[in-house]
């Protein structure tokens, strides 16, 4: 692996480390609170981030994952947590995945991040290229975890 791709890695842990921290001390009550003006909950917003990293290598690798299989019902574009189930990953369950995320990722495709595949999206064509819009996405519902905070303190 080369240097860059090891700060790759580097920044994903961080910025997931950035997302967690934000959400220490939320109870599993206050995760699943929609304030006015919102579409999602913070419980939300975790699964959505998990799912969103395996989608988009999925979508370039062609490759499926159980998180993708099962997630997108819950998590995916256009859902709210009115789709949630009994089934549907509890807060803290959420926060674990979230947790060891990054280091899934890191195992399972440390040695493909420059194998090239068909474009997708924005002509991303590596894993490496889709890693990066994923940190971009991250950060965004970070901000949004960030405004339901505040909303529900």
């Amino acid at each position: 692996m080369t240097n860059e791709q090891e700060v790759l890695f580097n920044q994903l842990s961080a910025y997931r480390a950035d997302v967690l921290m934000a959400v220490e001390g939320i109870s599993k009550e206050q995760a699943e609170i929609i304030p006015e003006h919102f579409n999602n909950n913070i419980r939300w917003n975790l699964g959505h981030i998990y799912l969103d990293q395996f989608l988009w290598i999925e979508s370039l690798t062609k490759e499926t994952s159980e998180a993708t299989k099962y997630f997108n019902k819950w998590f995916g574009f256009g859902t709210s947590p009115k789709n949630f189930t009994s089934e549907t990953p509890a807060f803290e369950q959420l926060v674990s995945l979230l947790r060891g995320q990054p280091d899934v990722i890191k195992k399972q495709y440390k040695d493909r991040l420059a194998e090239e595949f068909e474009p997708v999206d924005m002509g991303m064509y590596t894993i490496e290229q889709v890693l990066i819009r994923t940190i971009f996405h991250e950060g965004m519902h970070l901000q949004a975890i960030m405004d339901i905070r505040k909303c529900i303190r």
